[in-house]
């Protein structure tokens, strides 16, 4: 949910986490790095997220700058994402909230299809 960021913000990690800590921002900022994605890649990527709730995530998202949005005039409509410039300099940031969220999950031995599907690439 968006705040009125001309009230200001207590601290500037409110800020940060105002902008990409919704349900499912981190997870889309994920798939488009240095990508592009259509709308309907995107929710096959992220099945757990409603139509509803993605288009909400994307929509704020791209209020605040982290995404594009480019619309194609055709029929039927096609709609492309891909991270904005200010969007790029969140990668390093997400490429470390991943390797720490793998680290936990290991360390808790608690499933997760992203970890079996590195570990069965690494044995192929």
């Amino acid at each position: 949910m968006a705040k009125d960021t001309k009230k200001g913000y207590q601290c500037p990690l409110e800020a940060t986490m105002n902008i990409i800590g919704g349900k499912y921002k981190g997870i889309i900022i994920g798939h488009l790095i240095n990508k592009t994605l259509r709308y309907n890649e995107l929710q096959k990527l992220i099945p757990q997220a409603t139509p509803k709730m993605l288009i909400q995530q994307l929509k704020e998202l791209e209020a605040n700058g982290i995404i594009n949005r480019k619309l194609y005039p055709v029929v039927p409509p096609k709609t492309e994402y891909s991270l904005s410039k200010r969007g790029e300099t969140l990668i390093p940031i997400i490429i470390e909230l991943n390797k720490w969220g793998i680290n936990y999950l290991k360390e808790e031995d608690i499933p997760c299809k992203y970890i079996d599907e590195i570990n069965k690439n690494k044995n192929d």
